[in-house]
């Protein structure tokens, strides 16, 4: 009997530390509470806006204006996010964030979308958690001098001070460049990339890099612009896009498919302007797209009209990237952010 009662004991015990062991470890403070797949598109939904995390110091992608608007390329995605879920393009909250505060934001839930000048790259997708919708920007990271140095290449940097923003990807690229060139330089970091430029503006060092749209951007906004020249060289590539945090997917297809819709609506002619008349289209992709046929919104848990909201309220791909960053905006050459139609890498997937 005696026996008996020790092994009763024993299962007891045995069971008590197996259920220890499967349940879940509670979060440690300050973190946040793992995420349920679809719970974000639905806490989004009850809250009535979006909460976008951008940069408010960079022109052309995602800048405060004097009137206190935010505006740019990027911000201008966060908008289009809003017009596919709520029907209205001003159903955003903008947190402007510091590239150091940027993924902390995303990964404790402080941001619904992260949307402001993010590389994707294989350990920000891994370690950090965090998981990209699509690429709305190829680009690449340049060096920005002084003209008066008479520089036209890295080489003839040995020994100079570079200006870079902490927490971004351009210090390690930075570092590549010259010690593959066998090039000895100094980094003077900062946090801020409004910082960042008014030290080089100001002389404090030699050359500044950034991703190259950045430094066209950051140029445009100096004193005496035509001072400072935009180095032929590539050191990286640097794939822009929105992001969001890891666990729930719905919330992730929503971003992704309003990108893809944008570029879409370009690649079949819908504009802000015509969109109207596009809806009595013929042509089956049109029709799905604008939600005159197939259950596309739906299946995403939102309006099937989700791309005329946008394109009425923001516009398609092309007008985005005229508007900011193109002859209406810095002017910067489209190059690989083309349509795959026009030999660029801009590819939708299908609406079907």
């Amino acid at each position: 009997m005696k026996a008996i009662s020790w092994i009763v004991v024993s299962l007891l015990v045995l069971g008590v530390l197996l259920a220890a062991c499967a349940a879940p470890a509670p979060p440690e403070e300050g973190e946040a509470a793992p995420s349920v797949t679809g719970a974000r598109i639905q806490t989004i939904l009850d809250r009535g806006k979006v909460i976008c995390g951008c940069n408010a110091e960079l022109p052309g992608f995602g800048y405060l204006n004097p009137a206190g608007d935010f505006e740019g390329f990027d911000v201008d995605f966060c908008k289009a996010i809003a017009a596919a879920v709520f029907g209205d393009a001003t159903a955003v909250e903008y947190r402007p964030l510091t590239a150091a505060e940027r993924l902390p934001a995303l990964q404790t839930g402080e941001i619904d979308v992260l949307i402001r000048n993010t590389t994707w790259t294989l350990t920000r997708d891994a370690v950090n958690e965090v998981d990209w919708a699509a690429v709305t920007f190829y680009d690449g990271q340049g060096m920005m001098v002084p003209v008066a140095t008479g520089w036209t290449s890295l080489d003839d940097m040995e020994g100079a001070t570079v200006c870079s923003t902490t927490g971004t990807t351009t210090e390690m690229n930075l570092a590549d460049a010259f010690r593959s060139r066998g090039l000895d330089y100094t980094p003077l970091l900062f946090e801020k990339t409004q910082d960042t430029a008014t030290a080089y503006e100001e002389g404090r060092c030699d050359g500044q890099t950034s991703d190259k749209s950045q430094l066209a951007a950051l140029r445009s906004a100096m004193e005496n612009p035509a001072d400072h020249v935009i180095l032929d060289v590539t050191m990286s590539k640097e794939p822009l896009g929105p992001l969001t945090a890891h666990g729930d997917n719905k919330w992730n297809d929503v971003v992704r498919w309003v990108v893809w819709g944008m570029m879409q609506a370009e690649e079949s002619g819908v504009s802000s302007a015509n969109v109207d008349q596009m809806l009595s289209s013929d042509d089956p992709t049109v029709k799905r797209l604008l939600g005159v046929e197939g259950e596309m919104g739906s299946s995403l848990g939102i309006p099937n009209d989700f791309v005329v909201q946008i394109v009425k309220q923001v516009g398609n791909y092309g007008e985005v990237y005229n508007r900011w960053l193109g002859p209406d905006g810095l002017n910067i050459p489209r190059g690989p952010n083309e349509l795959w139609t026009n030999g660029g890498l801009l590819y939708a997937m299908a609406f079907r």
